[in-house]
């Protein structure tokens, strides 16, 4: 009787595991027509990464990533809605659902791939160093002994970490919010570099006309991806589909052209 029993309870366990594999997979295979029946793809960003995503004077976030998701919203036949999100916290916004991706220079790593569905790279990037031009720093060896900046939460960390030379030779590091929060503490005397997106670095410099200037040598190359949660590669599939026909029809070159005066998109 007790093997009987056993064998129930187990027999209903394993229908019981392969249940929930079933709904999680229908759950993700559902996630495109879910967002329909929503109607709104709700994107998670840091609004002050220009020009991805960054307030403008009315306070409405604006920037190239915004252009480019409101086109896939428009052609999935959706509203769109820009929600920031604390960086630092950004993956837990999407495991919670509050966000349906995360799409906001979001650099492809491969910790980061193992937890989340990525797009290709739509955009290649460098982690640079930025100083303040009159600091008499050439070079990444010039900053021995010095302080230098970079975004919580960012992949800036990485760069650094991974450039072990670099980061043993630096007297300190230390965090901040955002990149803009950084730049003006580097304008200060706060810090003697920041290393950030070499996008929002050339950006930012030729947009405030700040003493500052971006260093030859690169710490880290990657590309920026759209991350999705990782049991909805469906809805990561219609995203880059998009992508790829606005690639393709001209849209996306017009995007670039309107932000960054040339097409430097990296969808094939």
């Amino acid at each position: 009787m007790k093997k009987i029993i056993c064998a129930a309870i187990l027999a209903a366990a394993v229908l019981a595991m392969t249940g929930c594999k079933k709904s999680q997979k229908k759950e993700g295979a559902d996630a495109v027509s879910a967002l329909k029946t929503r109607g709104v793809f709700v994107l998670g960003l840091d609004d002050s990464f220009p020009p991805l995503g960054f307030r403008s004077e009315n306070n409405e976030v604006v920037g190239y990533d915004i252009d480019l998701a409101k086109e896939v919203a428009k052609r999935l036949g959706v509203e769109f809605r820009a929600q920031p999100i604390d960086w630092d916290a950004k993956e837990m916004e999407l495991e919670t659902g509050k966000i349906d991706c995360i799409w906001n220079g979001f650099t492809i790593t491969e910790e980061r791939k193992n937890a989340l569905s990525f797009t290709e790279a739509y955009l290649n990037n460098d982690q640079v160093l930025v100083v303040r031009s009159d600091s008499g720093i050439n070079s990444l060896a010039d900053m021995k002994g010095k302080t230098v900046g970079i975004q919580s939460g960012s992949s800036a960390q990485e760069a650094v970490d991974d450039n072990a030379d670099f980061a043993a030779s630096i007297s300190k590091l230390i965090m901040f919010k955002d990149n803009i929060t950084a730049l003006n503490d580097l304008d200060i005397g706060g810090v003697d570099g920041v290393v950030m997106d070499s996008v929002v670095a050339n950006y930012s410099i030729a947009q405030t006309k700040k003493p500052f200037k971006v260093i030859d040598e690169s710490l880290a190359n990657e590309g920026y991806g759209v991350g999705f949660r990782k049991n909805e590669p469906e809805l990561r599939d219609a995203v880059w589909s998009i992508l790829k026909e606005m690639q393709a029809d001209g849209t996306v070159a017009a995007i670039s052209q309107k932000w960054f005066g040339r097409d430097i998109s990296s969808i094939k």
